[in-house]
């Protein structure tokens, strides 16, 4: 028997966090944190993590990576099973995660150290995208991409006889990354992305939903402020803007434009044809990086309207509050904030106010980074599970896609919290 213990990320948005735990494995899937207040951590057992024969890592997004230090702090002495492009990025979240926790007076539950002493080994050097390969006797594992981020993966993994299909955070429809599909005989438990819930618009509807928002805004001579990632939908946003909106101005903030050439080492994550988007964008003289204050105020002051793009999804850091700050002083400007924005989040905050009576329009619109309930449905076909545990959505709505599904005729779904077990044979 196996027993997964959900240490985070079902019922609720953020801190990924799956245990396993068998006759002769004990393994980790994911150790992130949840995006409120100061953080809020998975619920680690100390005494099960100092056991732990292997951790997996999907992606570098804060949310699934934040708290791998607390299991060097609790006696974890093995490698991180993750991909390159993961680990080239984890340094800058980290960085991110200090200065967030630093900003609101908090302090992290870990030291430097523990981050220093985390080691890695790579999927991409033991197998091919869909390969398995053994880890020990009793384990063996295949890996693919999963279309959210440079370096993001699916795993699925024959623990003691036992198969355990994990999506990570899963998008079929990015414009720049590519996606792999497992092949497998009937698995035993899936874990699978449904951050979106009941939504079931596809990409092509949400970039249409975004093209009016810009054109109407642009028309009007005003500046539209995308916040966005540093990593990730960022950069594909930027291409979108660049290709559609060509007669107007591009600004875009330095940290997103080096997360673009980072791309090009990482061409083996990217669709075909994404690579030769992002050198014509890079080669081009299409935007504008500000070096200053002084040179961003003149770009907002003049009369030719932009679009902006500005690190931080939510909308915590220094220079995205700055943009908010100058723009919302018109009824002309407008922000789109087109990601998940945390309960007490900057972000949250203006959402939740709109539009003011004299100042700028805040809207959402989402561009797709994660599954709805359509791409849950195909997923559930393409890879047949016993059991399944839809994660990454509060619980409320998770228990209404679970209804939906099974009036679908979908079996075995489950919609659980953090400190639910789960037994399987």
């Amino acid at each position: 028997m196996i027993k997964l213990k959900i240490w985070g990320g079902a019922g609720e948005h953020g801190r990924s966090c799956y245990f396993f735990s068998g006759e002769q494995n004990r393994i980790m899937l994911d150790c992130g944190v949840k995006k409120e207040g100061v953080g809020i951590y998975p619920l680690l057992d100390a005494e099960e993590v100092s056991q732990l024969t292997a951790v997996f890592l999907s992606h570098a997004h804060e949310d699934h990576s934040i708290g791998l230090p607390l299991l060097y702090k609790h006696g974890y002495k093995g490698d991180i099973w993750t991909t390159r492009a993961t680990s080239e990025q984890l340094g800058s979240y980290f960085d991110s995660w200090c200065r967030y926790v630093n900003r609101r007076g908090g302090e992290l539950p870990y030291e430097e150290r523990h981050i220093d002493a985390m080691t890695y080994r790579y999927l991409e050097d033991y197998a091919l995208p869909d390969e398995w390969f053994e880890l020990s006797k009793d384990l063996r594992i295949k890996w693919g991409r999963s279309g959210h981020l440079a370096g993001s993966v699916w795993l699925l993994l024959e623990m003691e006889g036992r198969k355990v299909f994990f999506s990570g955070d899963y998008s079929r429809e990015s414009q720049l990354l590519d996606a792999d599909l497992p092949t497998s005989s009937i698995v035993d438990l899936s874990i699978i992305d449904n951050a979106y819930g009941m939504e079931s618009d596809p990409q092509q509807v949400k970039l249409e939903q975004l093209t009016q928002a810009a054109k109407r805004v642009l028309g009007a001579g005003g500046h539209l402020l995308l916040p966005i990632p540093t990593l990730g939908r960022g950069q594909e946003l930027l291409i979108w803007a660049s290709e559609l909106f060509v007669e107007y101005r591009i600004i875009v903030e330095q940290e997103i434009w080096l997360g673009l050439e980072r791309m090009r080492n990482w061409s083996e994550w990217l669709r075909a044809g994404a690579l030769q988007r992002i050198e014509e964008l890079l080669n081009s003289n299409k935007v504008v990086i500000p070096i200053d204050d002084q040179e961003r105020s003149c770009l907002l002051e003049s009369d030719v309207p932009s679009i902006i793009f500005t690190g931080d999804g939510m909308m915590e850091s220094p220079r995205a509050r700055w943009y908010y700050d100058q723009l919302s002083q018109s009824e002309k400007h407008a922000v789109i904030l087109t990601g998940h924005t945390a309960r007490g989040s900057f972000g949250r905050e203006v959402l939740n106010k709109g539009t003011l009576p004299t100042g700028c329009s805040v809207q959402h619109i989402c561009y797709k980074v994660h599954q709805g309930l359509p791409d849950v449905s195909m997923m559930l076909n393409e890879v047949p599970s016993s059991q399944a545990v839809l994660v990454h959505a509060p619980k409320e709505e998770t228990d209404l896609v679970v209804a939906r599904l099974r009036d679908e005729g979908h079996k075995g779904l489950h919609s659980l919290q953090p400190g639910i077990e789960l037994d399987f044979r």
